[in-house]
């Protein structure tokens, strides 16, 4: 009887102590010459988060830099295959999988991961390596609505490029040239007005337009960030300490390409806390999970 009081006990203990492994979780500490830096990554983007975290434990960020720097927009670093020395198995030469998320948005702190432009890569593959923290600055209700008006048509004369260089519409595009090359406004106006919308509906649909959600609002007019690259990168972590060493990152002065002119070493190292504590300390609700 004791032999079996003894493996239930044991049993409830292995169970138990499993239990609070399985609690854990990574948060990301970036030391910099400025201070560190602590992010929490997102478990609803989990391609990149166990990319990232791969990346850290095997110290692939340690002596990257950050590479280019705006103020008032972002800091971007990670690139593992610009280290000093690497060697070519050492190189990141792989994409991710979008992972965009509407409910994480490019508010001041945000984590997301650079990418090429949509014209070579309409998927949004993620950089295997590269990423960006969001300096940014704080916007009005105003402000956003005119950013998506302005996405919105943006986004119309992509299309209409895209379709003008279609086979079939070849004397279309050749009248939109002539009309261009005789400064004729009245007409491109009128095309634009009358003909451009329609077919670039009957293309490719009809072109939403983006539209800021009242959290979004009251973010970007109070912390700040970067609305204008919500739903076009993925955003898999946040900043939730040392949001003052991005300010003083991003004040560095810069050369050609934004790079800053003294090199911004980063280390990169994980520091595990219980699922429990970080939802505590910095406010993330992990989606449908005990803590």
């Amino acid at each position: 009887m004791k032999y079996k009081n003894l493996i239930l006990t044991t049993v409830l203990f292995i169970t138990l102590f499993a239990s609070c492994q399985t609690s854990k979780d990574s948060v990301i500490v970036l030391h910099t010459e400025y201070g560190d830096m602590k992010a929490i990554l997102y478990e609803e983007t989990p391609k990149h988060k166990q990319n990232f975290i791969k990346l850290v434990e095997s110290g692939k960020y340690d002596s990257t830099i950050f590479h280019r720097v705006i103020e008032n927009f972002m800091v971007q670093g990670g690139d593992v295959n610009q280290k000093k020395n690497i060697e070519d198995e050492d190189k990141v030469n792989y994409t991710i999988e979008a992972e965009i998320q509407p409910d994480f948005w490019h508010v001041k702190g945000a984590l997301a991961a650079a990418r090429q432009g949509d014209q070579i890569n309409p998927e949004r593959k993620s950089s295997g390596s590269q990423f960006y923290i969001v300096h940014g600055q704080k916007f009005e209700e105003s402000d956003l609505k005119q950013m998506s008006e302005g996405r919105a048509h943006q986004q119309k004369q992509m299309k209409l490029r895209e379709l003008l260089g279609m086979k079939k519409y070849a004397t279309l595009r050749n009248e939109v040239i002539e009309m261009q090359k005789a400064q004729d406004m009245e007409g491109l106006q009128n095309f634009m007005e009358t003909i451009a919308d329609s077919l670039v509906e009957k293309e490719f649909g009809k072109i939403e337009l983006y539209e800021f959600n009242q959290s979004q609002i009251e973010d970007y007019a109070n912390i700040g960030g970067a609305p204008h690259l919500d739903g076009e990168y993925t955003v898999f972590g946040r900043v939730v300490e040392g949001l003052n060493v991005i300010d003083s990152i991003a004040s560095v002065r810069t050369a050609g390409a934004d790079k800053p002119v003294k090199d911004i070493y980063m280390t990169a190292e994980v520091e595990k806390m219980s699922k429990k504590k970080i939802t505590e300390q910095y406010g993330y609700e992990y989606p449908s999970e005990e803590k």
